[in-house]
């Protein structure tokens, strides 16, 4: 979102950003009269605890009528921009009340230091440092329209003049007071346009990140929901291939058909594990935390390798400790394993091993899943933990990956608090390393 010292606001966000400086002028507004009152009335108790002092001051009486002034009238504003911020805290609504609020004690402000300036000499020039002062914090605390700034640099202008004729100063004196003040209303107005355009512009991109991050989650939503529905939709259709492929195997067929049927069998099995890969992917992006428990990891992974050695006598298990426990999700770590297993014998002959090691170093407990296959190219690795990034590669066998899974390992590791690495040489083999934390 632009702005320029001389265009108006956006209407895109015109009325919003109105609501929104309005309550921090109010809150401006309520702060610095609270600051305001404050110094006066210590300047009041400065007078009782050292009033030879004080009362020798040039101007003192006038000084003295003005403290009064200020004490009495400042509270006033402290209470109603109080209530005014109670009011906009419910209706979330500027109007144009609380706008001429802010506006009239903009100038109040403004005012008490011009008029300080003329009881401190009846030169202003010669005492500009309260006027400066009172510009100063108008132009940075409180933002206002274009128009808005015009109408209060008047205002200011003209109470400048009338306090320059009350005080009966010459011709000369007064040409070069104008021009002083002339010169400080011209810094009010840079300062105020441009804190009036630099907080517009970060308020615009404020709401512009706000409504791409809603926009973001919704998207985000729609793509779980689309892979939650098509993932357990196929399942059933899946299911009713694989059946009618198992019960067609019972009757006496010839080894084409044979072949064929047992096609389609690992046909089924690669697509529920493309499934189980999207679901998992649709549930791990909301998946903040989860219940563990304690697990002795000898026993843990001895079963998981145990149920792949039904189907694979190659795979093994070694272990380097005697007990060891750590804080497992009993759902999802068998998940962790059963990917890097997959996977190993995925891109392995069969005649190689394939070897899951428990070992301890320290606090932390290391499994590696190691195998002796194709290995993995150089260029693809810093890529393999990374959702849908089209690293998958194709088993020796002709089996399809994905590009997930390993994204899923790495999102189910670390809510264990571990993390997970991997070494691999070309034609020679990979060694996939987690790394979690011991539960003494």
């Amino acid at each position: 979102m632009e702005t320029h010292f001389f265009t108006k606001l956006s209407p895109k966000y015109s009325t919003a950003y109105r609501n929104y400086y309005t309550y921090q002028n109010l809150q401006g507004v309520r702060t610095a009269s609270f600051i305001f009152l404050t110094l006066s009335i210590v300047i009041r108790i400065l007078y009782h605890v050292f009033p030879e002092s004080l009362t020798k001051a040039q101007n003192f009486p006038e000084f003295n009528f003005i403290n009064w002034i200020f004490i009495a009238v400042t509270p006033f504003f402290y209470l109603f921009s109080h209530l005014l911020i109670l009011r906009m805290r419910k209706t979330k609504r500027a109007t144009a009340e609380m706008a001429l609020f802010v506006f009239v004690f903009a100038l109040y402000i403004i005012c008490c230091g011009m008029y300080s300036s003329f009881i401190s000499t009846s030169d202003p020039s010669n005492a500009l440092t309260l006027y400066l002062i009172a510009l100063s914090i108008v132009s940075v605390m409180f933002v206002f329209e274009y128009h808005e700034t015009i109408v209060l640099l008047i205002g200011i202008e003209m109470l400048f003049t009338m306090m320059l004729f009350h005080a009966q100063v010459g011709a000369t004196e007064m040409t070069h007071n104008q021009m002083i003040s002339a010169i400080l209303l011209a810094g009010f107005y840079l300062t105020s346009r441009y804190f009036f355009s630099y907080k517009a512009s970060y308020y615009g991109q404020i709401v512009e990140i706000r409504q791409k991050n809603q926009e973001i989650e919704k998207a985000n939503n729609f793509k779980n929901q689309v892979l939650g529905t098509v993932a357990h939709d196929l399942r059933n259709p899946i299911a009713a291939v694989e059946s009618l492929a198992m019960m067609m195997e019972l009757e006496d067929i010839d080894e084409d058909t044979q072949e064929n049927l047992t096609m389609m069998r690992e046909s089924c099995v690669k697509a529920r594990t493309i499934i189980d890969d999207l679901l998992d992917a649709a549930r791990n992006d909301n998946m903040n935390a989860f219940d563990t428990t304690r697990t002795e990891l000898n026993k843990c992974l001895q079963d998981i390798v145990t149920t792949w050695k039904i189907q694979h006598s190659n795979v093994v298990f070694i272990s380097d400790v005697k007990a060891v426990y750590a804080m497992i999700n009993h759902e999802k770590f068998p998940r962790v394993m059963d990917n890097l297993i997959s996977n190993a014998l995925k891109f392995s002959k069969d005649t190689d091993n394939v070897e899951v090691h428990l070992k301890r170093e320290n606090s932390n407990i290391i499994i590696a899943v190691k195998d002796r296959g194709l290995g993995i190219p150089q260029d693809l690795i810093p890529k393999l933990f990374e959702r849908f990034s089209g690293v998958g590669r194709t088993g020796l066998k002709g089996e399809q990956s994905t590009g997930i899974g390993l994204s899923i390992v790495k999102d189910i590791l670390e809510n264990h608090d571990g993390k997970i690495s991997v070494n691999s040489v070309e034609g020679e083999g990979s060694t996939f390393t987690i790394t979690l934390p011991v539960a003494d």
